[in-house]
């Protein structure tokens, strides 16, 4: 039986908000990546509708493991994995001044979803 405390549905939410963004993003990237203060190009917003579709599918994911009945870690780990990854990914588009510095709220974000991951993760992996 899950323990549905307070890092569960954290992680329920980020899981749902994972899936929204990235489907405004894969069906719309060139609002997003006005909201972040990047440049459209057709290069960029063929990319960038990329990263949406594997957002929705790695939210998606995260969010089906949560709510089966069954703990399944290794989901759970990869999810968060993908959070770090995209944090990291950001906050260089940033540093590169790809990307306004309102895109570290996202980074952030993403940052703070994976290290929860990776706590609820350790608490269900065995």
């Amino acid at each position: 039986m899950k323990t549905k405390d307070w890092l569960y549905w954290a992680l329920v939410t980020i899981g749902a908000i994972t899936v929204l963004s990235g489907s405004l993003q894969l069906v719309a990237p060139g609002l997003v990546l006005t909201l972040i203060g990047g440049d459209m190009t057709p290069t960029s917003l063929h990319f960038f509708g990329i990263i949406g579709m594997f957002m929705v599918l790695f939210g998606g994911a995260m969010l089906q493991a949560l709510l089966s009945p069954l703990h399944h870690p290794v989901v759970l780990f990869w999810a968060s994995l993908q959070k770090f990854g995209a944090s990291v990914a950001v906050g260089l588009g940033v540093l590169h001044l790809l990307f306004s510095p309102l895109a570290l709220m996202v980074a952030g974000f993403d940052l703070l979803s994976g290290i929860l991951g990776i706590w609820y993760w350790s608490r269900v992996r065995h």
